[in-house]
């Protein structure tokens, strides 16, 4: 089973990425877009797991205060000159790079592997070109998202919000044709 932790997102944030992204989708026609339902901000991408019950024993002893979540800006992974995933800015105090590192040293008993790089909230809302935001042998200038770059450019920065998350989720991840669909296993209250 693919499984990841996130928070969810209040409605109101989802509707303002929604309306965004109903209005930059022309501008990236080729990219792959999230969809609205599938949002999420990602605090640990597990992988593979059959272990559901000890994770989720695990993430239950995580003791965290409720996080304020700021949605502001936009950008591109790895880079604006070989953009491969287009994300919306996270803005938070430590206690949400907190939350991730909790995550992260529950888990590693488990035998789930520690993150590597410094936690990069953000949300991701199109994918052009495959696999994940960090940079590859292969990436080189292009223009994917030439055109969603410059109408960006001519915009003010979104602000798309703030919201209090008072709960994290355990989520399972499967592949459809229509792109992935995400269910939530476990819910973890914070505060």
């Amino acid at each position: 089973m693919r499984l990841f932790v996130a928070l969810d997102l209040d409605p109101e944030i989802r509707r303002a990425i929604a309306t965004l992204i109903d209005g930059l989708r022309g501008f990236a026609p080729e990219a792959r877009w999230v969809s609205p339902t599938s949002l999420h901000l990602t605090l640990k991408f597990i992988g593979e797991s059959n272990r559901i019950e000890e994770i989720r024993k695990a993430l239950g002893t995580i003791k965290s205060p409720s996080v304020e979540v700021s949605f502001r800006g936009a950008g591109f992974f790895p880079s604006a000159r070989a953009a491969r995933v287009f994300w919306i800015g996270v803005e938070a105090d430590q206690r949400l790079a907190a939350l991730a590192g909790s995550v992260d040293e529950v888990l590693a008993p488990l035998e789930i592997a520690k993150e590597t790089h410094a936690f990069t909230p953000h949300i991701t809302l199109a994918r052009s070109g495959p696999g994940g935001p960090r940079r590859q042998n292969a990436d080189e200038p292009h223009a994917r998202f030439s055109l969603l770059q410059e109408r960006l450019d001519a915009m003010p920065p979104p602000d798309l919000g703030t919201m209090t998350a008072h709960e994290f989720f355990l989520y399972q991840s499967k592949t459809a044709p229509t792109g992935a669909v995400y269910t939530k296993l476990a819910r973890f209250p914070l505060g």
